[in-house]
């Protein structure tokens, strides 16, 4: 099961006490995972279209709760992404059209409205409500040990708009992007998918992923840790070769005892430490010397050398 399986699972588990919030939640539904048909006499029928079980159970239970909609549910099966598609089709009835209205897919006009109608999500339960919907009708969010992608698609340009609104509303980053005839409202980042995730009631899913957070965050820190030891360890091994050329050259020319004794101890003490930085060299010596007191011993031993031709 993928990782947006398992949160549609437990957001379709999801029932708001309201009528008005879970009218939001149907309204979200129908607009991103429905189809309306448009019939004589300003008569419509509805189906919807879903890959994930709990979503079309979740339809049809505010279908029926709700307006006591005569309904139809049939499976059909995808051989090419070998997944079950369960189409939730609703005839035309008496009541259907008020329904529509109520949850904002009709207008007063008994018009088909393309974006999300403000009575629908005026309250802060019912817009919630409504972006639980969304994610359940086109939503998804990519494996969180691969990366961090959030991603809400629909053909409808209106609604992108709206929902884009919606997300900003609860100061949730996400953006727009036109991708063909989609519009895509995504998300990049670790802490806006984990705030997304905690206002739509997708709490266990919210800890599991706040887990892979946490291990992931770790790991990174301490891959950078390593890259940054080691990338300190070969700039000083480096700078102490450079080093013991410095004094090899000065030991050959005029030998070792020609330097001034605070230089020959720095030089002896960088030849039995080949390997060490300045700070543990300056704690070898005879008293200890600062990192900046070897610093300068070292400069003074490099021009040493530089004067004498090297």
């Amino acid at each position: 099961m993928s990782f947006s399986a398992q949160i549609k699972n437990e957001l379709a588990r999801i029932y708001p006490t309201n009528d008005c919030c879970r009218k939001a939640e149907l309204s979200a539904l129908l607009k991103l995972d429905g189809s309306f048909h448009i019939l004589s006499k300003g008569r419509f029928a509805i189906h919807t279209s879903t890959e994930n079980a709990a979503a079309a159970r979740k339809t049809v239970k505010f279908l029926s709760g709700l307006f006591d909609l005569e309904h139809e549910v049939t499976t059909r099966r995808s051989y090419l992404r070998k997944m079950n598609n369960y189409v939730v089709y609703v005839p035309s009835q008496p009541n259907l059209n008020q329904a529509l209205n109520e949850v904002g897919v009709l207008d007063d006009r008994m018009i088909i409205t393309s974006g999300i109608v403000p009575r629908i999500v005026k309250k802060s339960c019912c817009a919630t409500s409504y972006l639980r919907g969304a994610f359940l009708g086109g939503g998804s969010i990519t494996n969180p040990r691969k990366g961090y992608h959030f991603e809400l698609n629909t053909d409808n340009e209106q609604l992108a708009h709206d929902l884009l609104s919606l997300f900003k509303r609860f100061e949730l980053g996400a953006k727009l992007s036109l991708r063909k005839k989609n519009y895509a409202i995504y998300m990049k980042e670790g802490q806006g998918i984990v705030d997304l995730l905690a206002i739509v009631g997708a709490h266990q899913t919210l800890l599991n992923l706040e887990d892979l957070r946490i291990v992931k965050d770790m790991r990174n820190k301490v891959n950078r840790l390593v890259n940054c030891d080691t990338a300190n360890l070969d700039k000083t091994v480096r700078a102490a070769l450079l080093q013991l050329k410095d004094i090899s050259f000065l030991d050959e020319e005029v030998g070792l005892s020609y330097l001034p004794v605070s230089l020959q101890e720095v030089a002896h003490k960088r030849v039995q430490f080949p390997q060490a930085n300045l700070r543990e060299l300056g704690e070898s010596c005879e008293p200890p010397l600062s990192k900046f007191a070897v610093y300068g011993r070292i400069r003074r031993i490099k021009k040493l050398a530089e004067d004498l031709g090297r």
